[in-house]
């Protein structure tokens, strides 16, 4: 039997807001998105942080990205092992069926997922590095990017390189799914991969011929 219970009432009261007012000045966009589907230009695959709203810091409106949120944004590796794979299926819809121009991957600063990476790899997270741990065997995907920087001193230094790594390593396993190099062949799809500065509202992107981030 379910569990669910009724929304908070400061939820339920922001709704009425929004329709009241966001809502009812714009009712017939979303009334046309209703109608004709979505149509994104872009998929952004960002970190669940609540700290990362990538609409807001691309004045997005509703209808334009295809968002897939998960710790770390990570991208896992391509395989056809008949498990569930959530962010490869939103993958493989947006690229094969909404047909989108982009696959943008953005990590951030202060990423708790990030730091939880680097203290399992470097053995200090028993609990992550268990066989039970979802959170654990979901940020394996990053112990590459881990090892390339493993061997820095300064733990913020060794962080901020671990969260650019995250963003090389699933710009790295998305060239592994047929599908995204077949879009990319026939030059409909592009890769692009950014940085977040929470504090600093900074976004860097990375430059494949200067192998770098720099800001945007």
């Amino acid at each position: 039997m379910h569990q669910a219970r009724p929304l908070p009432p400061y939820l339920i009261q922001r709704y009425h807001g929004w329709k009241a007012t966001s809502y009812t000045e714009n009712e017939s966009w979303y009334r046309t998105l209703a109608q004709e589907g979505q149509h994104p230009r872009a998929m952004m695959i960002s970190c669940c942080d609540s700290r990362v709203h990538v609409t807001s810091i691309f004045g997005a409106d509703q209808g334009e990205f295809f968002i897939h949120r998960n710790i770390a944004n990570l991208v896992p590796p391509y395989t056809t092992d008949g498990g569930q794979h959530g962010t490869s299926a939103a993958l493989e819809y947006a690229v094969s069926v909404l047909h989108v121009a982009h696959v943008i991957v953005m990590g951030h600063s202060g990423c708790g997922g990030i730091k939880g990476c680097d203290e399992m790899c470097s053995g200090n997270a028993p609990l992550l590095d268990s066989p039970g741990s979802f959170v654990g065997r979901w940020i394996d995907i990053l112990r590459p990017g881990y090892e390339r920087v493993a061997g820095i001193v300064d733990d913020d230094e060794r962080a901020r390189a671990l969260e650019k790594e995250a963003v090389l390593v699933s710009l790295e396993n998305l060239t592994s799914f047929p599908f995204v190099t077949e879009a990319m062949q026939r030059g409909v799809l592009t890769l692009h991969g950014l940085w977040l500065d929470i504090g600093e509202g900074r976004v860097e992107q990375y430059n494949a011929a200067a192998k770098g981030f720099a800001p945007i």
